[in-house]
């Protein structure tokens, strides 16, 4: 009998994902990471209930449960990266970050030598194990989930079971009330990656210092001020308090002057972009490069936005560059761009 350890948060999606592994015959472990404990000015830190949620599900479901506390490696991997990218002027993703670096890392390894065959996580995607394994799309687009996945190493893959991939949403929830799971009526969680659900801006002004700066127009009149350019992001709408008629939308930061610069105009030509420019690569199978320029691409520039035909693509140095079929709106250097072929993630880069 193969030995699965399932993360649990507590939630319904890893909840699932359990309860498919045991039907499916599996020896099932159910861990809840711990990655963050600490409570932040007006907001407690929920890990000691998501603990709890999550070691009932256990009972549940008669599965052992334990804790891996991955809190140092954690700060260090995704919280220290965050802040150094935030600092420099960048918008980076934490979730992806904890992918790469926790889930899939440093999880997998810790449960391959506690006697694992496989780990498994409530993720909405599905993976072909084998020679070469594919990452593939979920059957629900609307959660779909391997943009946040694409930093996966090819070798981990391998080793990875996603038990919800083929589900919807819906019909997890109907499972989850089915089997009466403490976790079916439970809220998502929206906030940053294991730390609860707290606004970006609020957790970074525990380490960031802003400095109020200028907020200028389209026109280059400065119509009001911020509290510290390094909590904005490109196309971001909400949180400029600029008084009185349209939309304002932040098309640029100068992170030495301490400006950023607005638009009311959605179709300002600063907002958009047929490019895109990538570093860190990562491809997720082992085909040479080459294909990757050849084959009819398409690319996705943030989390549920359309997918884009790809043009051409083409490798100067460690950049890569992708011409696209149409303007994407709101390119943000820091975030991620994923390359897809039919239903198969083939890999991505960071935006620069």
């Amino acid at each position: 009998m193969k030995r699965v350890f399932v993360g649990l948060s507590g939630g319904v999606d890893s909840s699932v994902a359990a309860l498919l592994l045991k039907q499916q015959g599996y020896e099932v472990t159910g861990v809840y990471m711990k990655n963050w404990s600490q409570d932040l000015p007006g907001m407690k830190c929920p890990w000691q209930e998501d603990y709890q949620d999550a070691k009932r599900v256990a009972v549940q479901l008669g599965i052992e449960f334990k804790m891996y506390d991955f809190e140092k490696q954690y700060r260090h991997k995704v919280v220290d990266y965050m802040i150094r990218e935030y600092k420099a002027g960048r918008t980076p993703n934490p979730d992806i970050m904890c992918n790469q670096e926790v889930k899939f890392k440093i999880f997998l390894e810790t449960a391959l030598e506690d006697g694992a065959d496989y780990i498994a996580t409530g993720h909405y995607s599905r993976v072909k194990h084998g020679k070469n394994p594919e990452l593939l799309l979920a059957r629900d687009s609307n959660k779909d989930q391997t943009y946040f996945l694409y930093r996966i190493s090819p070798g981990a893959l391998n080793k990875v079971l996603f038990p919800i991939g083929n589900l919807t949403k819906s019909e997890v929830r109907a499972l989850a009330k089915k089997h009466k799971l403490i976790s079916a009526e439970r809220k998502e969680s929206m906030g940053i990656c294991f730390v609860g659900q707290i606004g970006i801006k609020d957790f970074l002004s525990q380490y960031l210092e802003g400095k109020p700066g200028n907020i200028i127009d389209q026109n280059g009149k400065i119509i009001g001020k911020h509290d510290g350019a390094v909590f904005y992001t490109i196309g971001q709408r909400h949180g400029l308090d600029v008084g009185g008629g349209l939309p304002y939308y932040v098309t640029k930061k100068n992170i030495k002057k301490n400006d950023i610069y607005v638009t009311t105009d959605l179709q300002d030509e600063r907002l958009w972009n047929r490019e895109v420019r990538l570093s860190n690569i990562h491809w997720l199978d082992s085909v040479n490069e080459e294909i990757h320029k050849r084959s009819k691409l398409l690319i996705r520039t943030r989390h549920r936005s359309k997918l884009i035909t790809v043009n051409k693509l083409n490798k100067s140095s460690s950049i890569w560059t992708a011409e696209l079929d149409e303007d994407v709106r709101a390119l943000t250097p820091g975030q991620s761009a994923v390359f897809y072929m039919g239903n198969r993630v083939l890999g991505g880069g960071i935006v620069t």
